[in-house]
């Protein structure tokens, strides 16, 4: 895999996060709308099922991230990229409106990336 290494960290990290994202959001989430009516373990047992998916991105996304970046830079990129796939998630797998309040939460997120990477 001699091509990956020429990917620059920050992409990877950013590539594999969105990805595990998308995972972690359909474990944490999709259940309310898949499995509304199935019993409370079941959607657990899927959504632990799911959530493998995200972990197997998550760790070498944190990993190789780690080579460059704080664990609080980890975190905040994972906070912006969070909120960066749930706001489409709800609007169009949930059915659920924009809200401005989602404005509002991207602003502070923008401005904890500006805090966390100031500086850096």
């Amino acid at each position: 895999m001699s091509w990956l290494q020429s990917i620059p960290v920050g992409v990877q990290t950013v590539v594999l996060l969105m990805l595990s994202n998308v995972f972690m959001t359909m474990a944490w989430y999709g259940h309310l709308k898949n499995l509304a009516t199935a019993p409370w373990h079941v959607a657990a047992l899927i959504s632990w099922g799911i959530a493998l998916c995200e972990y197997l991105l998550q760790v070498p996304a944190n990993r190789i991230g780690h080579t460059e970046f704080s664990v609080a830079q980890l975190k905040i990129m994972q906070e912006v990229i969070t909120l960066s796939v749930f706001v489409p998630f709800a609007m169009l797998y949930l059915n659920r409106p924009l809200k401005r309040d989602f404005l509002w939460a991207g602003l502070c997120m923008v401005g904890a990336v500006y805090f966390i990477f100031r500086g850096a």
